[in-house]
């Protein structure tokens, strides 16, 4: 109010008239300011509460993934205790049934050696009943017993043994031959024995030839209609075998 010049009446109404007029658009600016700064306190208090309200949910989102994987972690935890028991329990199957495959093996091993055993007692008793059926009828080779010299005719088949070579079976092969025989073949050779087999157009006294022919000394063990069961006498002088 010092600036304003006074007149004869007062002070210029120009002067207060500007004056006002300058307050009047202050105090406008100064509206206009404050409602403009309280708009953007508005708005900055909405876009906090929006952030706000995405704070937290990604803050339950977040406690909502926490807890699941604390679940995952748990049933993690009891999936790793159920295999640990499993792996203890297939060891423990699995050490059982080592110890039943081994109680199996013995059992079957011992199970063979009786078998084992059993088939050789049985064949050792075979043999000697065979060998006392036919201890009486045994006779070495040039004196046999006239009963035994049989006629053999058809197909025959002759059992020796133990040879001690392959000419061996070769020299006793001719001297079947020798025979008259034909359809002559060795069907079986094996651990030295030899099983020939012929057919005898006529009857022949079969042994009685043999006796002359054959390289070898040799002892009746089993005679029948078609079949002869001979033994090499292992203790004649081996020139003898040879010749």
């Amino acid at each position: 109010m010092g600036s304003f010049k006074r007149a004869l009446l007062g002070y210029r109404r120009s002067q207060v008239d500007a004056a006002i007029a300058e307050r009047d658009a202050r105090s406008w600016a100064l509206e206009q300011d404050a409602k403009d700064a309280l708009e953007r306190w508005n708005d900055a208090v909405g876009y906090r509460a929006e952030l706000e309200g995405e704070v937290n949910s990604l803050s339950e989102m977040v406690l909502e993934r926490e807890r699941e994987i604390r679940g995952l972690v748990a049933r993690l935890r009891e999936a790793d205790e159920r295999h640990d028991r499993g792996i203890a329990s297939l060891e423990s199957v699995a050490a059982r049934l080592e110890e039943i495959h081994a109680q199996a093996r013995g059992q079957a091993t011992r199970i063979r050696m009786k078998a084992l055993h059993d088939a050789v007692e049985v064949s050792r008793r075979a043999q000697e009943l065979a060998e006392a059926q036919s201890g009486a009828s045994q006779v070495r080779n040039g004196h046999g017993d006239p009963e035994m010299k049989d006629l053999f005719e058809g197909p025959v088949k002759v059992e020796i043994g133990p040879l001690g070579d392959f000419s061996q079976l070769v020299g006793f092969e001719d001297a079947v031959g020798q025979l008259g025989a034909s359809e002559i073949s060795v069907e079986r050779f094996s651990e030295g024995r030899a099983t020939l087999s012929m057919h005898l157009d006529e009857p022949v006294d079969l042994l009685r030839e043999l006796e002359e022919r054959s390289p070898l000394d040799f002892r009746v063990r089993r005679t029948s209609d078609d079949n002869l069961i001979l033994d090499v006498d292992e203790n004649q002088d081996p020139g003898q075998q040879a010749a």
